[in-house]
Order: structure tokens, then sequence, then C-alpha cells
């Protein structure tokens, strides 16, 4: 049977988004202005987006999105932004390259900085902060480049479809299959009658949020607790946090500032890996049923577990650990900052840091290991394979047993009292079988890759590296610590990190599809 799609209704929306992809870099153009940095770099992005989006708007001027296309535009949608995203990055040329500046002279220079600018801006915009950037790039950005890093993280947190749903009412036709597709998680829930105004909302309180970070950050910096924390460095940071991005503009992350900030930090990590939908219920006063929500309580109860573990690891000094704020053995509030800090970070994946765990104890690091497999919860910002489908695996698990023992027992899988359907459960026992293939093969590739180049690559580097970037949880173990860089790895496998970063921010299914499909006959 022949899978036919109207490709060209699909790019043609592409072509809307990159012209709206192009007016959000107006932002960091006013930035370029006012510092006197990059302004020339972005005045080109601009024009170059517009270009591309006009020309692909023409290829259908009347686009109509049927499901299969709907399934299309979300998958080029997010390969066509990180691509247009990534040119400021080449433009400007500082720490794209393991040279300053672009190396016009040699091609395969040239191709490196095509593909590590295309890998920082496929991890911004699929908020997995990872980098290829280090510490003398980050130094050599100027502030208007600095901004878009963040913004790009901030655009893909809440969903670039979403936004473009909540702006475009042709797209409200197939918003719900559109959302489905992007928004993490196993399923969508409807706030409202009209799937356009569900986008208004999830969008209104991702901006609230956002700004009322951004408030509190340049409160402390102007009281006097937080010295560095000024408008740039807050507003930036408001950026990356509520995506669960992880991008910083100082080289220590959060571990720059002070334990004022870091401790206002953690409350917003830990509130950017909750589904949305939980916030939309406790603004209409329905509280009750937020506290009763089976994974929200699972996801509260696996951070209190993890940060009690870490922290007693940390003041036990059972995993010792000196850290840019002083040593966290017999200090308890350090030990519990870092730990409360840490595990809000990698189990969503945020990303952020204020210490180097890289060089913890191997107890600490395997704990944070487990965290990030874990993920934040369906329909939050937060990466991973998420609470809700760990939950359901556990309980089919647990009724596979049962049914063993008493087969002729009908015991079907139940989440807060309503039963699953068994087609959502067979869809997230597929989901996590693929994602732990492709985490396995994926790490098996670095390595031998690695070894390619007489790279040495330990199998903890390997395993993270993986795992960072398919879950979109950014940092790994190593070199590939909070501190550290991917920029190291072939071009061959930063290739394939973006590709992960790519169905991993889409969970998968949306895109392995579309090749199944095209291939069927």
């Amino acid at each position: 049977m022949t899978w036919h799609v109207e490709w060209r209704s699909s790019v043609s929306f592409v072509g809307t988004v990159l012209q709206y992809l192009a007016l959000m870099m107006l932002l960091p153009l006013l930035v370029s202005i006012v510092y006197g940095e990059d302004t020339l770099v972005f005045v080109i992005s601009i024009s170059i987006a517009v270009a591309i989006g006009f020309g692909l708007e023409r290829l259908d001027p009347e686009p109509d999105l049927g499901p299969q296309e709907a399934l299309l535009l979300v998958a080029i949608v997010w390969l066509a932004v990180a691509v247009v995203g990534a040119i400021p990055y080449l433009l400007a040329g500082y720490g794209t390259t393991s040279t300053v500046g672009l190396n016009l002279s040699s091609a395969g220079a040239f191709s490196s900085s095509i593909i590590n600018a295309l890998f920082e801006s496929m991890s911004g915009f699929t908020t997995t902060g990872s980098t290829v950037l280090g510490e003398i790039s980050l130094e050599q950005h100027s502030h208007a480049l600095l901004l878009w890093r963040q913004l790009t993280q901030w655009l893909g947190g809440m969903g670039i479809i979403v936004l473009m749903i909540a702006i475009l009412p042709e797209l409200a036709v197939n918003g719900a299959q559109l959302m489905q597709s992007e928004a993490p998680g196993p399923e969508l829930q409807k706030l409202t009658p009209k799937i356009a105004e569900t986008a208004r909302v999830l969008w209104g309180l991702y901006i609230g949020f956002t700004v009322l970070l951004a408030v509190i950050l340049y409160s402390l910096g102007a009281l006097g607790f937080a010295p560095k924390m000024d408008l740039f460095n807050a507003i930036a940071h408001a950026f990356s946090t509520m995506p669960t991005g992880g991008f910083s503009p100082q080289a220590d992350s959060i571990g720059a500032f002070s334990a004022a900030v870091q401790w206002a930090i953690i409350p917003f990590m830990v509130a950017a890996g909750v589904n949305f939908a939980l916030f939309w219920q406790v603004v209409r006063g329905e509280l009750r049923a937020v506290l009763e929500n089976v994974e929200f309580r699972a996801y509260a109860g696996a951070i209190a577990v993890f940060v009690a573990g870490l922290a007693f690891l940390l003041f036990s000094g059972a995993a010792p650990a000196i850290e840019l704020g002083g040593t966290t053995q017999g200090n308890p509030e350090n030990a519990l900052r870092q730990a409360a800090f840490q595990i809000g970070s990698v189990l969503n994946s945020t990303g952020f840091a204020t210490a180097d765990f890289a060089q913890w104890d191997t107890h600490a690091q395997i704990l944070l290991l487990f965290a990030m497999f874990i993920g934040g919860s369906a329909g939050s910002t937060g990466g991973g394979i998420k609470i809700v489908r760990w939950i359901i695996v556990l309980k089919s698990v647990r009724r596979e047993l049962f049914t063993s023992a008493t087969p002729d027992a009908i015991k079907p899988v139940r989440l807060g009292g309503r039963i699953v359907d068994e087609d959502a459960v067979r869809a997230i026992m597929v989901f996590t079988l693929l994602y732990l293939v492709l985490f396995a093969i994926s790490a098996v590739f670095f390595s031998l890759d690695a070894a390619r180049i007489g790279v040495e690559l330990s199998a903890l580097e390997a395993t993270s590296a993986s795992l960072a970037t398919l879950g979109n949880i950014g940092p790994g173990f190593g070199r590939l610590g909070p501190f550290g860089s991917f920029l190291f790895f072939s071009d061959t496998s930063k290739l394939l990190m973006i590709f992960l970063m790519w169905i991993g921010r889409l969970e998968i299914v949306p895109v392995l599809a579309l090749f199944v499909r095209g291939m069927d006959r």
C-alpha cells in the first residue's frame, strides 16, 4: 500500500514558522545594537530566515493539512528551525570550530563548523543543553549570540508547534494531532474546548513562570544577594530554566552565582518537570485534583528520595565533594542545596549545575545516572522517558506476573482509578523498548567511533553521551560533565547526536513512523 502525503502543504507551513522564527531574532538583534556586538550577524540571519520562509510558503499558497501532512510538518519544523537557528553561530564563527573563527580555506574545517553550529542549535531548540562550546568560547561570544542561544531553548521548551497553533488559526484544524506529535508524554490533556485556546493557556502559563523567575533573579541581584545577577543574566537564565534547557552564559553555570540564586532556581526547575495541565487546575482552584494525581505524587516522591539519598552521601563524606561554594561534607545546608539542585536538574533534564558532578564519587554518579533515566512528567518541558511511562511499565509487569499465576484472571492496567487503554499500554511499551534499544546502539557506536579516530572514551562517557542526547538531558560524565564539552567527538558522532536530540525531543515514534510509512509498499 502506497503512503501518499501532500508534502508541499507541510513544507509551506514550515516556511510560515521560519518567518516567525526570524521575528524572534529581533530580540537578540536589539541586544546586539545595545551592546554594539554582532549586529550584522543577526541582520543577515534574519534576512536569510525570511527569504527561506517566503520561498517555502510559495510552494503551496493554500496549504491543507491532513493527518499525514501534520505528522510530516512536526518532524520537518523541528529540523528546519535547528538548521536556520544555526546560521548566527556559523556567521559569528567563535566557538563552533576547534580554532577561533571560520577557516574558509579548509573544506574540512568549514564542514566541522557547520556540524558544530547545527549541534549547538539543535541542542538549544530541543532543550538538551549539550554543547560544543567551552569556557573560552563562552567568553568570546557576544551578548546577542548568547541570548539567542538561551532563546532557542525557551522557544523549544513549550513547543514551537504549540506556539504556532496559538497564533495561526489555520493550524487549529489539525491542532490536536500536531500537539500530540510534539508534546512530551504519551497523551495530550485538552484544557479547554478549543485546541487553540489550550495552546494559548499552556504558553500563558509558561510565559508567566518565565517572567516571575526573571523578576526574582533580577531582584536578588538588585538587593545585593547575588552580585553577578544583572538584568541580562536574569532574563537569560529564566529563558533556560523553564524549558529545562541548561544553557548558561556563565562558564560555571549556576555555580557562578550565590546560594540565594541556587535556592531560587530549584523550585522552578522542579515546576518545569510538572505537567502544565496541573497548573491550570491550580489556577481554577482544583488543588485537590493535583494532590491526588498519581504521576505528580510519583514525581514528587522520586525527587524527595533521590535528594535525600544524594544529600546523605554528600554530607557524610561517602561521596566527598568540594564545590564552588565550599565542601559538602559536614555542611548540611550546602549538601542539601547541592543535592536538591543536581537532582532537580538531571531528573527532568534541565542540565544546570552548581557542581562538577563528573568528579564526584561513583556512588553519587550512579544515583544521578538512575535519575537521568526517569525524566519529568508528561505535558511538562522535561525530557527523558517520563514518570507516567515508568508507572505504566511497572504496572504492566506486575499484571503479567499476576496473570501468569492466575491465567483466568482479567486485570486491566489502572492509573489513578482509570483503566488505561490497551493500545496506550502497547504504545508505551513500544516507546520504552525503542528508547532503550536506541540508547544502547548509540552508546556502542560512540565508543567504536572514538576508537576509530584514536580518542579514548570510557564506557561511562559513551553511555552518558547517548543518554544525554537521546533523553535531551545535556551533561554527562567524565569530559562530558556539566562544565565539559562534546567538541572532541568526531563529526560522524556529532551527526548521530544531532539525530538523537531531534527524535528524542519528538519522542522517537513520530519521526520513525515517517520512515516506516515511507518504506511501506
